[in-house]
């Protein structure tokens, strides 16, 4: 598990981070290229770049949902930054990449994380960067039940100190 809670202005984010020996580019296109998204999220269509909204389904959610994204900020190859609010809940997250040496460090941040369900949130991205990764090593990703209910105790225990 590589969660942290780390506090901040407008409340909690909830940070996690993968490492590919890959360079940025090609890593930046695992996030942001439909077709490559959708091995591991999902794909998605729409109008990319800041300022863009794009729908994606959610392929390894029951009933594959769409969720409408706000991209706030495109900078390749290093930020992505996007928004969602609906149903689910007000979401900003954020993709930040850099590499040094051939290696890519992609950190993921959720803003503003609801606390009151970092034990449900914490499982779910591990479970997605997972995904990703498996996605590039070409290597079937885990089931959710890897990492829900087993991690939930770790990403409260965040919360709590």
């Amino acid at each position: 598990m590589s969660g942290q809670l780390i506090p901040g202005d407008g409340g909690h984010d909830l940070v996690l981070v993968r490492t590919f020996r890959a360079g940025i580019e090609d890593v930046w296109a695992s996030v942001t290229e439909p077709e490559r998204s959708a091995r591991w999220f999902g794909p998605w269509e729409g109008q990319g770049g800041t300022g863009g909204t794009i729908t994606v389904r959610m392929v390894q959610e029951e009933g594959e949902p769409v969720m409408d994204l706000r991209i706030d900020a495109c900078e390749p190859p290093h930020r992505l930054a996007v928004s969602s609010s609906g149903d689910a809940g007000n979401w900003r997250m954020e993709v930040l990449l850099t590499e040094r040496d051939g290696t890519t460090e992609l950190r993921l941040v959720h803003r503003g994380v609801d606390v009151s369900q970092i034990g449900e949130v914490g499982p779910g991205w591990e479970f997605y960067l997972d995904a990703l990764v498996a996605a590039r090593e070409g290597t079937p990703a885990k089931p959710f039940e890897d990492y829900y209910p087993s991690m939930k105790p770790y990403y409260e225990s965040l919360s709590a100190g």
